[in-house]
């Protein structure tokens, strides 16, 4: 009966796991590899009327050529507080006003800002892995108390723990391969 409590949980871990490789991927698609992408901007939080909020919150982002994005803030009042987000990125980006609207020109890459993205990349995959690894001990520890109360035998704690670890290890391998990926991409000249 208890392994279906944790059957049930493993549901939930397996979420929590695809949950901080979406997360991954969505950080991924903010780092630019040679085009204008409009998800480029995604990960800015905009300080807007007392709170931090996400720019397609205050503002619409556009990719009108390969190497340009416009970003056109709907609240006249937060042009400012839009363009200084953009500039205090790390992303390098250096937009010009005008008006209401915000062009942000991309320069081309070079070598140097290739391996920064890079690093970048890995350390967004580093934060998803150790994600991934809190649910692991969650489930873990989730085990142990089961074991603990009498509700499963040693035996079946490890099988389970086994599941725990292959569910682990899949996703840590997914993001492995999404990191090597992206940085394949942002390396190509």
């Amino acid at each position: 009966m208890s392994s279906l409590r944790f059957d049930d949980r493993l549901v939930d871990f397996n979420r929590r796991m695809d949950s901080a490789v979406e997360v991954l991927g969505r950080e991924f698609s903010g780092i630019r590899a040679g085009r204008a992408s409009v998800n480029l901007l995604d990960p800015l939080k905009i300080d807007a009327y007392g709170a931090s909020m996400p720019i397609h919150q205050v503002a619409t982002v556009g990719a009108p050529e390969p190497r340009l994005l416009t970003v056109q803030v709907w609240d006249k009042g937060m042009v400012k507080a839009v363009e200084k987000a953009i500039r205090e990125s790390d992303l390098g980006l250096n937009p010009a006003v005008d008006g209401q609207l915000i062009r942000v020109p991309l320069p081309a890459l070079n070598e140097q800002r290739r391996q920064e993205l890079a690093k970048i990349s890995a350390k967004y995959a580093e934060e998803a892995r150790i994600s991934v690894r809190n649910v692991r001990r969650d489930g873990m520890e989730f085990l142990k108390k089961l074991e603990k109360d009498g509700d499963i035998s040693e035996d079946e704690h490890r099988r389970l723990s086994e599941e725990m670890q292959t569910l682990t290890d899949d996703h840590v391998k997914k993001i492995d391969e999404m990191v090597a990926h992206k940085q394949k991409e942002i390396m190509q000249v």
